[in-house]
């Protein structure tokens, strides 16, 4: 019977997508006309210039956040409050949308111009930060060297390894299964023997400490149970019964937080939890839209659709002003910690990083970090030989991320380095420290004026040749950083009109493209004169 059913939900919804009328919107690649927009991941890929096969903000993702804006480096934007579809093919970037005729509107005449004017219309500044420790030190997560295997015993070790190898101290994250099942928020008892105990001894060690969480609710579980006679889970389509979906955890229920009383029984959990424990905030994961398919599910918001559940979902960090997301929908310009997808252990997973930071902020996420140093995604580690660990590419990738909004260790330096590259990296987390202060002033600035602190060099420096450049960034007005991100130790580097400085004291006229060999414990920049 269920196979039945199933077979006809498929069945109406391939009618319902035949049957559906769209409006369209298409806009020709002019020449010397670039657009950005719609998902972080596809960063690597704008400006967009080749074919894009159909994305759908509602369902799709690739890990990262999406946004309802497309901008254009002659001032021409648009944006839909809606999820809509965009593809580029025939030379044509082509929106439809199930909700609206979206227009394309005109906000002066650069890619800077467009970008502040979206963003003072449909998502201005709040003049909040996340808490400023975010930015002016490293942050630490546990998942890389301890997966699900999250314990006091280890995450004591680990802590104390970051003060015995001389690292800055900062924020540091608990990740997932430290939790009895998904939905209960106390410890795991055969785990952790005194939790409350540890996250003093962490904040004694000068740490600052956040847990993972999700919005799932672990099947049959005391939680399930309560939750369902409360009324406060995602329902199946036309059913009283909560409907169980499928996560990389497995299949679970999931709270509905469009219903403003199953939000404050989540946020007032979190809160209990701080005054018990002591815990500083929450890593919210999992708020992925395409968990959220409403052809399939019943919500408390009649009208909700997928990236409802997500924008509900990334309301609750609002709540911590320790809080991280890596998925999420709208909301730019609110103090909400931003990270990139996971990434590969590759030269190529590290060439992604300029350029989807880049469109992070063009989306409205300033508050942003560039993944784990070396790489989130977990399959990369699992079995890795360490006498074939490529040290050098942990090298550059701290680089990378040492001029960036925040720098993030997962992986143990001291565990897979020598000595002579454990240094290296750990002149970056200190460099990372030293400009803490510039840093966090051009978090302010943004927390004021809504603009990124990574820069796209069009955006920076308008009608100067750099709409394509993905290898080079401005941090904030004053630096520009052009990290190697090759195995190769040289690159070239185009410099704006202008005199620049660089990181060992040469001055350079501007104007000019300059290829540098740099050693491997080089990262280059160069402040604007």
């Amino acid at each position: 019977m269920k196979k039945v059913v199933l077979l006809v939900l498929l069945f109406i919804s391939i009618l319902d997508i035949f049957a559906q009328e769209f409006f369209k919107t298409d806009i020709p690649l002019a020449q010397d006309e670039y657009w950005w927009g719609g998902a972080v991941a596809y960063g690597a890929q704008m400006p967009y210039l080749k074919p894009v096969k159909e994305f759908n903000l509602a369902l799709d993702n690739n890990n990262n956040q999406v946004v309802p804006l497309f901008l254009s480096n002659k001032g021409r934007y648009l944006w839909s409050e809606k999820p809509f579809f965009f593809e580029i093919t025939d030379n044509t970037v082509k929106i439809k949308s199930e909700y609206e005729q979206i227009m394309i509107q005109q906000g002066g005449s650069t890619l800077r111009e467009a970008y502040i004017t979206a963003c003072q219309k449909y998502f201005p500044p709040t003049g909040t930060l996340p808490d400023e420790l975010f930015f002016t030190m490293p942050q630490y997560n546990t998942w890389i060297e301890l997966m699900y295997n999250q314990n006091q015993e280890d995450i004591l070790k680990y802590a104390q390894s970051v003060i015995d190898n001389n690292f800055p101290r900062g924020v540091l994250m608990i990740d997932d299964n430290w939790q009895q099942n998904y939905g209960n928020f106390d410890f795991r008892p055969d785990k952790f023997p005194d939790p409350k105990g540890m996250i003093d001894k962490l904040h004694n060690m000068g740490f600052k400490v956040i847990l993972w969480i999700c919005p799932f609710v672990s099947a049959d579980s005391k939680e399930y149970r309560e939750l369902l006679g409360k009324g406060y889970l995602i329902k199946r389509k036309g059913s009283w019964l909560p409907a169980i979906i499928n996560w990389w955890n497995g299949q679970s229920a999931c709270y509905d937080l469009t219903n403003p009383d199953a939000f404050d029984h989540f946020t007032g959990i979190l809160k209990k939890m701080q005054q018990k424990y002591g815990v500083d905030g929450f890593k919210l994961d999992a708020g992925d839209n395409g968990f959220y398919n409403t052809r399939y599910l019943d919500s408390y918001k009649k009208d909700a659709t997928s990236v409802d559940h997500t924008f509900a979902w990334m309301k609750v960090g609002l709540e911590f002003p320790f809080n991280e997301y890596r998925a999420g929908w709208k909301m730019g310009g609110q103090p909400l910690v931003q990270r990139l997808g996971d990434k590969h252990y590759s030269y190529s997973a590290l060439q992604s990083l300029i350029p989807e930071m880049i469109a992070a902020g063009l989306l409205g996420y300033a508050y942003t970090c560039p993944d784990m140093i070396g790489g989130g995604q977990i399959s990369s580690f699992v079995n890795l030989d360490e006498k074939d660990f490529n040290q050098n590419l942990i090298v550059r990738s701290a680089q990378v991320h040492a001029l960036m909004p925040m720098m993030q260790f997962s992986v143990a330096p001291w565990r897979v380095l020598d000595k002579e590259h454990m240094d290296m990296v750990r002149e970056m987390a200190d460099l990372h420290q030293k400009f803490g202060g510039y840093i966090i002033n051009c978090a302010r600035e943004s927390a004021k004026t809504g603009e990124p602190i990574v820069r796209h060099m069009e955006y920076a420096f308008p009608n100067e040749g750099f709409a394509e450049c993905k290898d080079q960034f401005m941090l904030g007005d004053k630096y520009l950083v052009a990290p190697v991100i090759t195995k190769e130790n040289s690159r070239t580097i185009k410099l704006p009109k202008g005199k620049w400085r660089d990181d060992l004291g040469k001055t350079y006229k501007g104007g000019q493209t300059i290829t540098m060999d740099i050693p491997l414990n080089r990262l280059v920049y160069f402040e604007k004169q």
